[in-house]
């Protein structure tokens, strides 16, 4: 069954002045493995996320915007962040291209690298009531785990190599998160609160 699978992060003596520079790191992190360093959206959410945003910005990427620098990181984020607040969340959706199936009835499988948005959400420490003691500092959100988690055995050879290659990709940006953005601890977790890691290693082992 899909999971929705996150990446917390926490840095050390942090401060919410600190936040937009952090947030830059973790977003060129995601872009050196993605290979696109565009931000598709950013909003800014006050108090917990049953309000309503108080910034929204949607980014239109495409020919016609790729001379302008809206779009990038840090342009993106400090048009966000412009205003700091203790009680607030600001969050940046990124899409990398994963391998993913498209099924058509009466056919065979095709896998295809498709876009696939990640959200990733900085938070102030009064957001959601402190929530980022659980969530982190700054939160990860890959969508569902479906394209990194072998449900099926019988996957063909083509399929194993396809998931291998998004598994790969996810442990990439983790491990250059660890190395380049200067944080103090991170944690890789499901909604459902299942064993992620153990999942991936079933999922490596039955590949190799």
């Amino acid at each position: 069954m899909s999971d929705q699978l996150y990446l917390s992060l926490w840095f050390p003596n942090f401060r919410l002045e600190a936040l937009p520079a952090a947030l830059i790191s973790v977003l060129q992190q995601f872009a050196r493995i993605s290979g696109d360093s565009r931000v598709s959206a950013a909003s800014a959410i006050p108090i917990d996320w049953t309000e309503s945003p108080i910034y929204q910005r949607i980014y239109v990427n495409d020919e016609r915007s790729e001379e302008s620098d809206d779009a990038k990181i840090e342009n993106a984020i400090r048009e966000a962040t412009e205003q700091l607040h203790d009680d607030t969340a600001y969050e940046f959706e990124m899409k990398w291209q994963l391998w993913l199936p498209e099924s058509v009835e009466g056919f065979d499988t095709t896998w295809r690298l498709q876009p696939y948005t990640v959200k990733i959400t900085g938070f102030g420490p009064e957001f959601d009531e402190g929530a980022y003691d659980q969530n982190g500092h700054i939160r990860v959100d890959f969508g569902l785990d479906t394209p990194w988690v072998l449900e099926d055995e019988e996957l063909d050879k083509t399929a194993q190599q396809k998931i291998q290659q998004n598994i790969e990709k996810l442990l990439a940006f983790t491990l250059s998160v660890e190395k380049h953005s200067g944080i103090s601890s991170r944690l890789l977790w499901t909604e459902s609160g299942e064993p992620l890691a153990e999942k991936l290693v079933a999922s490596l082992q039955r590949l190799n």
